[in-house]
């Protein structure tokens, strides 16, 4: 028996299944922000929950913001910044008793998209999560791209292409730099986006239901998030030019993105015709536009190549076999 955790920004899900790919269980709880002690107990809670429903033992493998540094072992560019700095692998190995394999979400979610989600029989995917934080990862020729210094795929820190004169200099963000497209394209930046607009503040859901009602600052609101997100994908396509973009994340739900994006685009662009395909994940949530949703597989956790497992299983866990964990360099 697998168990794959999904470690969100606002909950935490786990997920167990058979050999042939079956779900077995599967539970949920909110995340303990900002708490890294209770985020460490409600890992192992969920565990030990499908444990005892099921009546036996399953491996670990967890999909969670950031990505384990080869320096130092620690969980560095998340951000669940509790988690930053911390031995999550070993904390949650001691606290399972038994090895847990980790992996970056946005890694976990293109490689299942490109398995057999949205992304299926493309050269190149670039997969994407726009919710709680701006995530991406990059699967060519199904095999995830894991990079020299764990950060392939990180499009959210940089900085938002072609900005205008009121994006100057931009939001600060976690990270210590302001500017980064996350700081304008997940829930939050959306959020903070209609509160310099309307003056009132409502959560990215609430916007874009405002919007889907005609509400004119709302309306408003995700024209210009659509541009911005067109001019941040427009980079990504000017230096990696996928065959596919999989936006995932609850934002992802937003259905007039996929028809705004692509010519917006077109007129950014280095290339006289861009018809790269912009498609909702297969495998993503169906909880609306709430942040840290529709996700999941793992270069670290699991196996980095596809076996094609069954369309049935969750985003966020491959059924690969798993792969030995990364040394950290010295």
């Amino acid at each position: 028996m697998r168990i794959g955790v999904d470690l969100g920004g606002t909950k935490i899900e786990a997920i167990a299944l058979g050999a042939d790919g079956t779900i077995l269980a599967r539970h949920r709880v909110p995340t303990p922000v900002g708490d890294y002690a209770g985020t460490l107990d409600a890992v192992a809670g969920l565990v030990g929950a499908i444990e005892q429903q099921l009546g036996c033992r399953g491996s670990v493998g967890i999909g969670t913001p950031g990505a384990i540094s080869s320096r130092t072992g620690l969980i560095k560019n998340s951000n669940s910044t509790v988690l930053i700095g911390k031995r999550l692998d070993q904390d949650l190995a001691a606290k399972l008793q038994r090895p847990v394999r980790l992996a970056n979400d946005a890694n976990c979610f293109a490689l299942s998209e490109a398995a057999d989600g949205a992304g299926a029989g493309a050269g190149v995917v670039f997969g994407v999560i726009l919710g709680t934080g701006v995530g991406g990862g990059v699967v060519v020729e199904r095999k995830i791209l894991v990079g020299r210094n764990d950060i392939a795929g990180e499009w959210g820190h940089n900085p938002l292409p072609w900005p205008r004169p009121d994006e100057l200099p931009g939001a600060l963000c976690y990270c210590g730099k302001v500017g980064c497209i996350e700081t304008f394209l997940s829930g939050p930046g959306l959020a903070r986006a209609y509160q310099a607009k309307a003056g009132k503040r409502l959560t990215a859901e609430a916007v874009a239901r405002a919007a889907a009602a005609a509400e004119p600052q709302a309306v408003a609101c995700l024209d210009l998030y659509a541009d911005r997100l067109a001019r941040a994908l427009t980079a990504v396509i000017n230096i990696l030019d996928p065959d596919v973009i999989v936006l995932g994340g609850g934002l992802s739900n937003i259905a007039p993105l996929y028809e705004e994006l692509p010519p917006r685009i077109a007129r950014y662009a280095f290339s006289d015709a861009i018809d790269t395909p912009i498609v909702p994940a297969r495998h993503g949530d169906s909880s609306g536009v709430q942040p840290g949703c529709g996700r999941r597989v793992d270069p670290r956790c699991f196996s980095a190549s596809i076996s094609g497992p069954p369309a049935s299983r969750p985003s966020w866990l491959m059924t690969a076999e798993p792969s030995p964990a990364r040394q950290v360099r010295r």
